[in-house]
């Protein structure tokens, strides 16, 4: 992994803010946008933590991690919600919520370096409209899989994809239903697409309307069976 220091990051200060998200590509419950902000002097304890790509960790090593992350700075997420996400997806904005949230978490935690997993194929322009939105004297870096190669991207990640899941266990204990991880290529979720979606159905507002899984079932009637639907 790669660490921006303090000298790097400013003369003055030097927190950075590590930036990504969770729930992309779900068709149920929200997007989550997480943050992490330290000062770069304590690269060291944030190694200790055990950090890394929340994709690499399991479900329980990120909830013990979470904790370690909270004793060596900020911790940030924002749930964005279904139909937010529907309203951006119908104008082909999703990346610019994204950007806006992020901007958002920069403007609030003021640090003289944000670090940013791009969701944009070109990870510069997705940098420069960042540094746009955020206004202020902040360097940006932004990167494909920043959340693999920074560690304070990788504590964003972590911190995200923890308030990712616990969102997820809230509806499934809300819900009474059987919903899966949420992502369309999880058999169990498929079939609570089918039960909601399929014609005549009623979409909750914990479904993503907008995505393509859900308008499948819709056009395919009753008889539909989404196992042969691609993610």
């Amino acid at each position: 992994m790669r660490w921006y220091g303090a000298r790097e990051a400013s003369t003055t200060g030097g927190r950075i803010v590590g930036l990504d998200e969770a729930g992309r590509g779900s068709v149920l419950g929200p997007l989550v946008i997480g943050a992490f902000c330290c000062d770069a002097e304590r690269e060291p304890a944030l190694a200790a933590t055990g950090v890394k790509d929340s994709k690499q960790l399991t479900a329980r090593q990120r909830e013990e991690i979470l904790p370690r992350l909270e004793g060596v700075g900020e911790c940030r997420s924002v749930p964005l919600a279904p139909r937010t996400v529907d309203a951006y997806v119908d104008r082909g904005r999703l990346n610019q919520l994204e950007l806006e949230t992020f901007a958002a978490l920069v403007r609030e935690l003021r640090p003289a370096m944000a670090i940013v997993d791009a969701c944009d194929p070109n990870a510069a322009r997705f940098g420069r409209r960042l540094l746009a939105l955020a206004g202020g004297p902040v360097r940006v870096v932004s990167a494909h899989r920043a959340d693999e190669d920074f560690p304070v991207v990788s504590a964003a990640s972590v911190v995200a994809k923890v308030a990712r899941d616990r969102e997820i266990a809230r509806l499934r204990a809300e819900t009474d239903e059987e919903i899966g991880s949420g992502y369309p290529s999880d058999p169990v979720t498929q079939r609570c697409v089918e039960r909601h979606a399929r014609a005549g159905g009623t979409i909750p507002p914990w479904m993503r309307r907008s995505w393509e899984t859900v308008q499948r079932v819709k056009r395919a009637g009753p008889a539909s069976t989404l196992d042969r639907f691609p993610p």
